[in-house]
């Protein structure tokens, strides 16, 4: 499966992790979330934009509005050649490259369902707790706001124990709508997220139960495909989506202006 056959991947990207507060433009969608997560306070260049300089300035405004730093999701294709010239010259750093991976329903393997994985459509606080612990930034206030991007999408949640009964893993399949009417309001693909084991639980075989299980769930629900985001400093997760089938189909990164040094002393 590639991007071609995923219409709308970028779409359903942004609805699977819908920022709280954003802007359309027309051109770009502007999207702040009070600093909780680079993708819900990034600007997603939509389309290209008629004026980059004049659009880039808009963006400025309203994220200084916030206090919050400037800061792109930018998908790595030639339509992006104008912006990332006007931030290589306004000096904006590129940092946390990360691979989108695809997988269609003739390429997930098939198993059966694992009893002992729990499943729901709302993240317990067990889940919420343990996802934080590992990927998290912040406090409480940060987790409510994370807890709020993560139900504006409908989803399924996994969550598995250690032999001790306490939470080992857990993982997230959005279901964002894509105007279908199918079953449970679902949409034709499904992305995975948040994806993410107690340190000292890993390399258990935990993230591979989580992740069959949500395939289980998503083939359950007649989904057509799935995608989901993987840092391309990650080998260890880049190996365990491949060889449930995941397959590289686009990249993307973030541009972030750098930090202005303010002079102090004498």
């Amino acid at each position: 499966m590639t991007a071609e056959s995923m219409p709308g991947l970028e779409v359903l990207m942004d609805a699977a992790w819908p920022a709280p507060d954003r802007l359309d433009t027309g051109e770009w969608v502007l999207r702040a979330a009070e600093g909780v997560t680079q993708r819900a306070n990034s600007v997603w260049p939509r389309v290209p934009a008629a004026d980059p300089a004049a659009a880039a300035r808009q963006a400025v405004a309203w994220y200084r509005k916030r206090r919050l730093p400037v800061i792109y999701q930018v998908f790595d294709n030639p339509s992006a050649a104008p912006l990332n010239c006007l931030l290589d010259r306004q000096g904006f750093t590129k940092q946390s490259e990360t691979l989108i991976m695809a997988l269609g329903p003739a390429e997930a393997v098939t198993v059966a369902a694992d009893a002992a994985v729990e499943i729901s459509e709302q993240p317990s606080a067990e889940w919420l707790e343990l996802w934080w612990s590992v990927d998290g930034r912040g406090g409480a206030a940060a987790l409510e706001t994370a807890q709020g991007i993560l139900t504006g999408c409908p989803s399924v949640y996994a969550l598995v124990r250690d032999d001790g009964g306490r939470p080992a893993a857990v993982g997230r399949l959005a279901l964002p709508p894509d105007g279908t009417d199918k079953p449970g309001g679902a949409g034709k693909y499904g992305g995975l997220y948040c994806m993410a084991t107690r340190p000292d639980a890993r390399r258990r075989g935990h993230a591979t139960r989580i992740l069959q299980s949500l395939l289980v769930a998503g083939g359950a629900r007649k989904l057509d495909g799935y995608w989901l985001l993987v840092t391309a400093a990650n080998p260890g997760a880049r190996e365990l989506y491949a060889r449930s089938g995941f397959r590289e189909t686009g990249r993307y990164f973030y541009r972030q202006e750098r930090p202005k040094r303010h002079l102090t002393g004498c």
